[in-house]
This record gives structure tokens, C-alpha cells and sequence, in this order.
């Protein structure tokens, strides 16, 4: 997080506005880093709500004008995008509310300068890159210019600016995900690797997935019952985990010692299992859930 935070600080020098990826499904609190408003908030700031056809629709987003406590704002504007769309709505709203906050704010000694220069910033694995492509292949009918994928810590580091768009100039520069150097509680810490802000097998899928299922028990979404052919909803993720095993054929050979010798058994993978559940989650089959 440090490293990232100087690479940024010093990217920050030449930017006119930043854009802050985030991921709508834990939106307002748990995915937003409080050290990059901190260190990167003078500057006009867009706030892409991303993955909104994920969201629960009944939950409200973030207010863009009032930050944490009423204070400093968290943003000037505010953008909104959906997985399934491959953004190109929000590629086309970033481009002109950008030229505007930047044409209405001091540009300092850049003001010579006709080129827009934008920092891309968020917590890890909200789709940050993807956008810089998006909006190249919207703007400038170009292909990838920065590797997307879908676990934290694709973007290794502050890139070279990227050119978007032609009118007007603007450069985009990609950056990695950073989260805060502490996490402020468990439950926190277990909403981003849910939504894959923080790599699986730093948690524990096991563990993910009974937090995931008493989130969906808590919240009285109950699609995972209708997606896995359940008769009810359950309470312990045990035998979740088993019906999803055999329904999904999750199983793995192990070798058994005997008095006879060794014998090969066919059991249950409930890492595996674990991880259909999550990734059914992530993908929006569960139904639509905003984990905050």
C-alpha cells in the first residue's frame, strides 16, 4: 500500500482529475481506501460505480457530494456502470464530465498545457483497467492497451500514460490496487475478498464461503436455494457445500493406506465446492447483493 501511495503521489504531479473505480456491491464504506482521499484529494474527483447490474437495487449508492462524517467530499462527480454492459455508457459519460471539472478548476502549472491528464485509481480488482480499454476502444477504436484479469494484483505497478481519447487530448494513467495498510475490522476485510479486493487463498475459501452465506441468510437473499436445488435455506455451510459437491461433481481421488496397501478413493472437494459458491456470487447468479 505504501509503494503504491508514493507511485501515486508522484503520478499525481502532472494529473488534472482523478477517477476512482469502485465496486457498487460494497458501496459506501468497505471497498473506498480513506489514505487515497488523503493523499490524492486536491484534485477534482469521479467516482465509477461499477458492477451496478450486481447490486441490490433496493440499497442506495453513495452520495457523491458528502464525504465520511459530512466532511471533505468524497468526489465532484459521479458515474455509474454495469458489468454486463462492457462499459461503454460509462466510457461515455467519463470523457465529457472530466473536460469539465478539469475546465472549471485551477490547472496550476499545467494550465499551458491543452492535454488532460487523468489518474485511475480504487481498491484492487473493481476494473480499473478495463475501463482505460474500454474507453480506447470507444474513443480511439484501439484494442487493450493495459492486462485485465479477474484477481487482485493484475496492475504491478504505476503505468505510462495511456492516450483515450483524441477531443480532447487525454491521457489516462493505469495504477495498481491499494487497500488500507489496516483493515478496520474482520468483517471489512471479509467484504473485499468477497468481492476480490484481496486474493482468495489469503482468507480462505472456507471461510469466505460461510461468511457469504450468513451475509445471504442475514439479508433474506435466498437465490443461492432456487440456483443449487436446495429444499430450504440453511444455516451451516457444511451441508451447503456438500449438495453443491455432488450436484456439481466436485470431487477428488485421494490415495488411502490399508492393511492391504494403498487404495484410491473418490471424495468430496469442498475447496472446490467453496469456490463455485464464490464464484456464482461474483457473477451475479445468485441474485443481486450489496454486501454493505
Amino acid at each position: 500500500c505504501a509503494a503504491g501511495l508514493r507511485q501515486m503521489r508522484l503520478a499525481l504531479r502532472r494529473a488534472d482529475c482523478l477517477v476512482e473505480v469502485h465496486d457498487r456491491r460494497h458501496i459506501p464504506l468497505s471497498g473506498r481506501n480513506p489514505a487515497l482521499l488523503e493523499a490524492l484529494g486536491i484534485r477534482p474527483h469521479v467516482l465509477v460505480l461499477n458492477k451496478m447490474d450486481l447490486a441490490d437495487p433496493r440499497r442506495q449508492p453513495v452520495s457523491a457530494g458528502a464525504g465520511p462524517g459530512g466532511g471533505q467530499p468524497w468526489c465532484h462527480g459521479q458515474v455509474t456502470a454495469a458489468q454486463s454492459d462492457s462499459s461503454v455508457p460509462v466510457a461515455l459519460q467519463v470523457v465529457p464530465m472530466v473536460a469539465r471539472l478539469v475546465a472549471e478548476g485551477p490547472r496550476y502549472h499545467r494550465a499551458e498545457s491543452s492535454e488532460h491528464n487523468i489518474l485511475v485509481i480504487g481498491v484492487p480488482n473493481v476494473g480499473k483497467s478495463s475501463l482505460i480499454n474500454s474507453l480506447r476502444r470507444l474513443h480511439l477504436k484501439k484494442g487493450k492497451a493495459t492486462a485485465v484479469g479477474g484477481e487482485p494484483g493484475i496492475t504491478k505497478a504505476v503505468l505510462s500514460r495511456i492516450q483515450v481519447c483524441e477531443k480532447p487530448l487525454m491521457y489516462l494513467v493505469d495504477t495498481p490496487g491499494v487497500l488500507p495498510p489496516r483493515l478496520g475490522d474482520v468483517e471489512t476485510g471479509m467484504k473485499l475478498a468477497l468481492c476480490g479486493a484481496i486474493c482468495d487463498h489469503l482468507v480462505g475459501e472456507d471461510i469466505m464461503a460461510d461468511y457469504l452465506l450468513y451475509t445471504l441468510n442475514k439479508q433474506q437473499q435466498f437465490g443461492y436455494v432456487q440456483r443449487y436445488g436446495l429444499g430450504q435455506p440453511c444455516d451451516r455451510i457444511e451441508p451447503l457445500l456438500k449438495h453443491v459437491a455432488l450436484t456439481q461433481g466436485r470431487t477428488q481421488k485421494v490415495k488411502v493406506l490399508t492393511g492391504t496397501g494403498n487404495v484410491n478413493m473418490m471424495m468430496l472437494n469442498y475447496p472446490a465446492a467453496a469456490y463455485e459458491f464464490l464464484r456464482d456470487f461474483r457473477a451475479g447468479r445468485l441474485g443481486r447483493v450489496t454486501l454493505d
